[in-house]
Order: C-alpha cells, then structure tokens, then sequence
C-alpha cells in the first residue's frame, strides 16, 4: 500500500470554513484528516501541497518515520502552520492505517481507557441571567461547565476612531470587574459541586488576571483558561505565584517543545492539547505521556467539526490521564448543515461522546459536497481598546 493522493478542501461549514484533507493509497483505502489554524486555512492548503510532492508513493503505516519526514523536511521546521498542515496529514494516516487493519484509531494507540468520553459545555458570557442559564445546564446532566467573559459595551463612549459601533471593544479592567462580580453569584447560587471554569482567551496580562483573581473567593474557579499569551513562560510563572486557581493551558500549542516549560515547571493544571495542531495524534500522545508523569490531565481543544472531534474521542480513550473534552452541543447534537456533509459521524450522548468501535476515526465525509463547498475569507474579531490601540482576541 503507498499514499497514491492528498487533497484539501477548505469549505465553510456553518459559521465557519474547516479544512479537510483526504490522503488516498492505491489499495482505494483512503482516510480523512482535519486541520487548525482557523482563518488562516489556505496558508496550510499550501504547506500540504509541499508535503503531497514527496509523501506520494510512501507507505501509510509508517506514521511516526513520515511525521519526522514532515517536521524535519525543511530547515525552518516547526511553526504552528507547518504542524497545522502535519496534523491534518497524521490524523488521516491513522484513519488509513485503521480501515486497513479493520480496527478503531484508538486500537494504535494502545486501546481504550473508557467507554465514555465525558465532556465540558460552554455558555455566554455572565450577566443577570447567568445562574438560570447555568442551573439549566446543571438540570441537564452536565457537570463541568465554561464560561467566557464579560464584555461590557459603552455605545455612548465611542472608541478613540469614533467607530459607531462598539462591539468590537474590549477594556480588560471593565471585563474583569463585571465577570469577577457574577461568577461570584453564580457560585454562589449552584454550590461547590458543578466544575465552573472560564477562558478568558489571552486577553488579560499579568496583573489584570491577579486581580481579577483576588475579586473572588477562593473555590470560585475551578480552572482558568488562557489569561494571558503563552509566548513567555516566565509570565505565567510570576502569575502562578498571584492566584492558587488552577491553569488550563495549551490550545495554541504547535509541538511538545512548546508544552515542554508547562509541564516541567508546573505551570499548567489541564493540558488544552489540539489535535489538528500540535501536530496530530503522533504528537498528542507524546503530550499525553509526558502530562502523566506530572500528574497533569488532558482537557482537549475541540472547536472545529467532526473530524477534530473523532480524532480527538480516540485521544481520550488511549489515554489515562483525561478530564474532559470540549463540545457544542448546537454543533455536535444536530449540526444542521454537517449531517450532509459527514453523514457518518460522532454524535453527543448528553453530556459524553460514547468511544465508536468502526474501523478508523469513525467519520466519513460527502466528498462530492465538499468540492462544490465555497470557502470564504473570515476573520476573528479584531478587538480594540478604547484608546485606540489594538487588543486580543
């Protein structure tokens, strides 16, 4: 059997574009793969093209020794578009290597730990009706809940361009007050058993997120998500030192090497691994090991479609040390749109993802569908504080 093909398709799908990446053998065993990197799709369209030119004729079972080919095949390795691009290659490898030998994914990877893949939901942002949104969540079964900050909007304080609209602002002290004020109530309301988490998506620095800390008591939190960059360990070291919550870090990491300080120094709590862009499932599971010997859990990225999803089910189910997975339940209980597009594919079980026993990730796309799908430039808000200056998103 040798890679005979690999084609993208970067389409939208729902609200946004995912890129899908089919490698096909001349044996006709063919598997899907899925890629980060969102908005940023026909940059890593173009890595695989560069990757497609030497991995034709390669054999497929050779995932770990083609992985190594990918990251060391240029001498500017690394970088999280060329790991975005390997991701998505590596993911459809296992898919192959799995329809061929007719077991799941997670069968490579050791087996499975569980049955069940339990997940974590998200709601808006807190306000006024952030118990009763909450409490419904709790009255449905889900035990672990996220959710985002607050963004208070001022439309009679214009921003310094005079913009009309201010819904693209973002004033980090106006968040942290307003958020820090409801999750109190909401812990409050709910007791100290729900998992109540926040992602404040790098938005904070180092002192914002201290004090945003200090405004609730403790047991408020039970993680806190990517406050501040991770280009510079150091900074969450120093923050580490402010507040006792727990840390879930990682979605925006390319490799083990980036996750390397995190673990070492202890700095993270949960591991937010992203399989389509650490660098696939050959990757994750190096993450997972080296997590596991720290005592540090995977709390896996998952905001793409069903293959993301798929490969990272069979991630839990390898791995011992697991907490929960990200899910939207709008998405992957009836996703609307996605039911044409991958008629087979994982479907929530109320709050988990039950582990699938097919051949391979489980998923299967329309490909004619996603030939014809229109890709379409997008772009993530692009926040500004009210000075002027530009913010994070």
């Amino acid at each position: 059997m040798r890679i005979s093909d690999i084609t993208t398709y970067p389409v939208w799908v729902g609200s946004k574009n995912q890129l899908l990446v089919k490698v096909e053998t001349d044996d006709g065993v063919y598997g899907w793969g899925e890629s980060g990197l969102s908005t940023r799709e026909l940059a890593v369209a173009g890595a695989i093209k560069h990757y497609r030119e030497f991995l034709l004729g390669r054999d497929p079972f050779n995932i770990g020794a083609l992985w190594q080919k990918m990251y060391r095949s240029q001498y500017f390795e690394g970088g999280r578009v060329l790991t975005a691009a390997i991701s998505a290659i590596d993911i459809a490898l296992h898919d192959i290597k799995g329809k061929a030998l007719g077991v799941p994914v997670y069968q490579l990877l050791g087996g499975k730990h569980r049955d069940l893949v339990p997940c974590f939901v998200t709601t808006g942002s807190p306000g006024p009706d952030i118990v009763e949104r909450v409490q419904k969540l709790i009255d449905e079964g889900w035990t672990a809940i996220r959710t985002v900050p607050a963004m208070p909007s001022h439309p009679d304080r214009p921003d310094a361009a005079g913009a009309a609209s201010s819904s693209r602002l973002f004033e980090p002290r106006e968040s942290i007050a307003e958020t820090a004020k409801w999750l109190v109530t909401l812990r409050a309301a709910v007791g100290p058993e729900p998992v109540l988490g926040i992602d404040y998506h790098h938005r904070l620095s180092v002192a914002e997120t201290a004090s945003f800390c200090q405004r609730m008591p403790a047991g408020t939190l039970d993680f806190l998500e990517e406050p501040i960059r991770d280009e510079a360990p150091e900074a969450y070291e120093a923050l580490r030192k402010m507040t006792g919550v727990p840390f879930a870090l990682g979605e925006e990491f390319s490799s083990k090497w980036q996750f390397l300080p995190y673990i070492e120094r202890g700095i993270t709590n949960f591991a937010r691994v992203d399989v389509c862009n650490v660098g696939g499932l050959t990757e994750a599971m190096k993450v997972a090991g080296w997590c596991e010997a720290h005592y540090i859990d995977l709390m896996p990225h998952n905001p793409l479609g069903p293959i993301c999803t798929a490969a990272s089910i069979h991630l839990a189910a390898a791995i011992p040390n697991f907490a929960w997975l990200e899910t939207f339940p709008a998405r992957d209980a009836s996703p609307g749109q996605a039911d044409d597009l991958f008629p087979v594919r994982p479907i929530l079980n109320g709050t988990h993802f039950r582990v699938p026993d097919a051949p391979g990730l489980g998923v299967e796309v329309d490909e004619k569908l996603a030939a014809q799908g229109e890709f379409r430039f997008a772009e993530f808000p692009h926040y500004r504080r009210r000075d002027g200056s530009h913010t994070n998103w």
